[in-house]
């Protein structure tokens, strides 16, 4: 699993690179490759989620922006095939976050595309959470997230999940959340993937991305992740400063990751 996270984080990053290459912005670049991933049942988002207690996937996603901090998000979307797209959908809207079946309602006045429940639904997935209230503690989270920065130094984060592994139905962890799981601002943009509750708690990505600045991407990502960790989580952190810095932290055994810039690529586990 951990090669096929590697590439297909790889490939996401090859995705938005092109949007960014052709004269696109950071938005619609994040929002790409988080699409791909969402697409890709390697990873907990969409096609491939992790499952509640009830075995249905429930689905969170974000978008933000950093020039004007203005985000989108839905939570508890069960029909619409890209949560993420639908995301993006809010950011044009008074709104910030929609959830549950109205979510999908939304998604589905905009024209995007909508599956049975039951598309988000693997195998893999169901022998985990089998597993799991069993007892049997499978490590693996999955959270996806892209951050980039165009050629007009405008930021950008998405993020999209599936959650935790069997949790309650209606449980809504960090990745919608505005400054927990994804954050932008003029200083940067990050999104977090881990133990969604100590994110929230913590403020990660907000903490991370106000921090960069005076301490460069890598260290504020390492301060981001450290504002959630040392309430008792585990987890990782992506960010990108306006001048193009990139940063990560993961106090997890692996964190599969990609970036691409200016002809250069790079992955990683």
């Amino acid at each position: 699993m951990a090669e096929a996270g590697r590439r297909g984080c790889l490939t996401a990053a090859r995705l938005g690179y092109e949007l960014l290459e052709s004269g696109s912005g950071a938005v619609d670049a994040v929002v790409r490759a988080v699409a791909a991933l969402e697409d890709d049942p390697t990873f907990n988002a969409a096609r491939g989620a992790v499952l509640t207690s009830a075995g249905s996937a429930e689905l969170d996603a974000c978008v933000m922006r950093g020039e004007d901090r203005r985000a989108g998000a839905v939570a508890c979307v069960t029909r619409t095939r890209n949560p993420v797209l639908a995301a993006r959908g809010v950011m044009d809207t008074s709104h910030v976050l929609l959830v549950g079946s109205a979510a999908d309602a939304f998604a589905r006045e905009l024209g995007l595309e909508q599956v049975e429940p039951e598309y988000f639904v693997t195998e893999r997935q169901r022998q985990r959470l089998e597993g799991r209230l069993r007892g049997v503690i499978e490590a693996g989270g999955g959270t996806v997230g892209a951050v980039a920065v165009d050629a007009k130094g405008r930021v950008a984060a998405a993020t999209s999940t599936g959650g935790t592994i069997g949790k309650l139905p209606g449980r809504v962890g960090d990745t919608p959340m505005i400054g927990a799981g994804t954050y932008a601002s003029q200083f940067g943009a990050a999104s977090g993937t881990g133990d969604g509750e100590v994110f929230m708690r913590g403020l990660a990505t907000y903490v991370a991305v106000r921090s960069c600045p005076v301490l460069g991407a890598m260290v504020a990502a390492e301060a981001g992740l450290a504002a959630a960790t040392e309430l008792g989580g585990t987890g990782g952190l992506i960010l990108v400063s306006p001048e193009g810095e990139i940063g990560f932290a993961f106090n997890t055994p692996a964190m599969a990751r990609a970036w691409v810039r200016d002809g250069e690529e790079q992955s990683a586990v």
